[in-house]
């Protein structure tokens, strides 16, 4: 697994937590990281769009995003039609996002969850696999037509 990871100057923190912690599963052969690379102020689209075109293109699957409240790199993430970016704040709904909506993306709000949340978080997202089902149905009805 290539698993993607980017943030902003407020998620830099978080995010080489993340990357010291998961890699450390077996499942993982490399964390890519599309910054930011320290914590002066910087605009988290910068390193969200590089993240979700590698995740359209097959680069790496899954990502994780991080930024202060996880909705500006969320909205930035979504904006790819290949991108199913789920904003998490616990276990259960990290399992949720993998289940029923086949996120493809975790997103995660640097300044609300404590390091242990958001690596419980990771975790349950990495380890849950989509359902398929019904779910499938209204996943393939996510992506805008053109």
């Amino acid at each position: 697994m290539k698993l993607g990871i980017c943030c902003d100057h407020a998620g830099f923190e978080l995010k080489e937590y993340l990357k010291q912690e998961l890699g450390k599963r077996a499942d993982i052969d490399e964390i890519i990281d599309f910054g930011t690379n320290s914590t002066d102020s910087c605009d988290y689209p910068d390193y969200a769009h590089p993240c979700a075109e590698a995740l359209e293109k097959g680069e790496i699957y899954p990502a994780i995003g991080i930024c202060g409240s996880g909705n500006g790199i969320s909205m930035t993430l979504n904006k790819h039609q290949g991108v199913r970016a789920a904003i998490c704040w616990n276990k259960e709904l990290a399992e949720l996002a993998r289940q029923h909506n086949d996120a493809n993306c975790l997103v995660l709000s640097a300044r609300f969850i404590t390091r242990e949340t958001a690596l419980e978080c990771a975790q349950a997202f990495l380890d849950t696999p989509f359902e398929g089902g019904r779910h499938e149905r209204r996943v393939a009805k996510i992506a805008c037509s053109k």
